[in-house]
C-alpha cells in the first residue's frame, strides 16, 4: 500500500526509491505520482517540469552518495578523502546503475538546463572540498603548491581523475593515491 508523499523531501526519497528499482527510464512525473500516492498535480506543486523534478533528484543522488562522513577525520588527509571518495563513488554505482554516466552525458548535452547547473553546483562543491582538504592536511610539503601551481589547481586534476574513473565505473584509487603522495608529500 503507498503512504502518501506531502513534502518535496518525501518526493524526491521516494522517486529515487523508485530509480533504484525500475531504473532513470521508467520516471515520470505520473509515475512518481502514483509511487506516492497523490495526484500528478500535487507533484506539480513541488515541481514544475520533469526537467526540475529530475534535476531536483540527480542532486539528491550526488548529495546521499557523498554526504558528510561519519568520521570527519577524512577531511584532515588527503589521501584518506581520495580513498573515501572513490569507495562513495563505487557505493553510488551499485545503489544507482549508470547514475553516473546517464545524468552526466544528459545534462552536458543541454546548455541551459536547470540540471546541468546543479550538477555544475554539485561538482563545485566537492572540488572546494577538495581544496578543503588539501589545505588542512598536515603532511603537504609547504612547497608543494605555489602561485603557479596552487591548491585549487590540484584539486581540478584530482577531481577530472574522479570523473574520468566514473565513466569507466573504475574504483581503484591506488593509481591517484600514488600520484598524490608523489605530488604532494
Amino acid at each position: 500500500m503507498n503512504i502518501v508523499v506531502t513534502s518535496k523531501d518525501e518526493i524526491l526519497k521516494t522517486n529515487r526509491e523508485l530509480i533504484q528499482k525500475q531504473g532513470w527510464s521508467a520516471v515520470s512525473i505520473r509515475s512518481v505520482a502514483a509511487a506516492c500516492g497523490v495526484s500528478v498535480g500535487s507533484i506539480y506543486n513541488y515541481f514544475k517540469s520533469k526537467e526540475a523534478l529530475m534535476s531536483a533528484t540527480v542532486e539528491s543522488v550526488w548529495c546521499e552518495i557523498f554526504h558528510e562522513p561519519e568520521d570527519g577525520s577524512v577531511f584532515e588527509d588527503t589521501l584518506a578523502c581520495i580513498s573515501w571518495m572513490y569507495g562513495r563513488m563505487e557505493y553510488g554505482q551499485r545503489k544507482y546503475p549508470g547514475f553516473f554516466t546517464l545524468h552526466s552525458l544528459g545534462f552536458l548535452g543541454n546548455e541551459k538546463s536547470e540540471g546541468r547547473q546543479r550538477m555544475q553546483e554539485t561538482w563545485k562543491h566537492i572540488s572546494d572540498g577538495l581544496v578543503f582538504v588539501l589545505k588542512r592536511d598536515p603532511r603537504v610539503r609547504p612547497d608543494a603548491f605555489t602561485e603557479q601551481f596552487p591548491a585549487e589547481k590540484f584539486a581540478d586534476v584530482l577531481f577530472s581523475l574522479m570523473l574520468s574513473a566514473l565513466l569507466r565505473q573504475d574504483y581503484d584509487p591506488r593509481a591517484v593515491l600514488e600520484i598524490t603522495r608523489r605530488t604532494l608529500y
